[in-house]
């Protein structure tokens, strides 16, 4: 008989009951400034995560522009973060 580790079991778990997508958006959201920075977190309004869909909003212009630019960095940032191919595109509002 094959052991698994709690955390292996548990992360298998989250995975065939399809909560994992739910947990990475929470995660998302609560640790924003960790992954972009406290300046980008503080100018973003929402960030929303469906089916590897990163959504930014922002009301601030210029910075709206920057991520734009800046959308292949930041799938790369997230996905770094997590250990784990989470985003696979981002969207900016």
């Amino acid at each position: 008989m094959a052991s698994l580790s709690i955390g292996d079991a548990l992360s298998g778990f989250l995975k065939s009951a399809h909560w994992q997508t739910r947990i990475n958006e929470i995660r998302i959201r609560t640790e924003w400034e960790k992954i972009m920075g406290a300046t980008i977190a503080k100018y973003t309004r929402e960030v929303k995560l469906k089916d590897g869909v990163l959504v930014i909003s922002t009301d601030i212009g210029p910075l709206k522009q920057e991520l734009q630019y800046g959308r292949q960095q930041i799938v790369q940032n997230v996905n770094e973060y997590f250990k784990d191919k989470v985003v696979t595109e981002v969207v900016i509002r």
